[in-house]
């Protein structure tokens, strides 16, 4: 009908990251099942995406649980042709790239994330942390 708009069906996870038992673990299945509604809304164009998703989540929460000692959340948003994925911690300090250590010390995993995603970005948060922004392809 003439006039009517269509607003496209949001999914939206919202979860704080435990800091105890295996909190890596718990966002990876929380975006899991994320993942699976998400591809019942819409397929992403190629199965590896849901992957990608998967390993810019566990590294932005393994980074924000390693380097902070306040809580962290996660925020997954299904939106027209990527998945945002935003990791808050309390630590003011921005994510830093390292040159990648063969010692079994890091600095893999902004260069993972700058290949699987389309954009990043970091945002302050009001409480004085920050917020990591992903976009992955969908």
């Amino acid at each position: 009908m003439e006039g009517d708009s269509v607003v496209p069906h949001m999914l939206i996870l919202d979860r704080p990251v435990p800091r105890t038992g295996l909190p890596t673990t718990t966002a990876r299945g929380a975006t899991d099942d994320f993942l699976h509604h998400a591809a019942q809304v819409r397929a992403p164009p190629r199965p590896e995406y849901a992957d990608a998703v998967l390993l810019v989540v566990t590294e932005l929460v393994t980074n924000a649980l390693r380097h902070t000692d306040g809580p962290a959340a996660l925020h997954l948003e299904l939106h027209d042709d990527h998945i945002e994925i935003r990791v808050t911690d309390t630590s003011p300090k921005p994510a830093e790239r390292r040159l990648p250590q063969t010692n079994g010390s890091g600095g893999y995993g902004w260069h993972l994330i700058d290949r699987l995603t389309n954009h990043t970005h970091t945002e302050p948060t009001p409480a004085g942390g920050k917020t990591i922004c992903a976009h992955a392809p969908w």
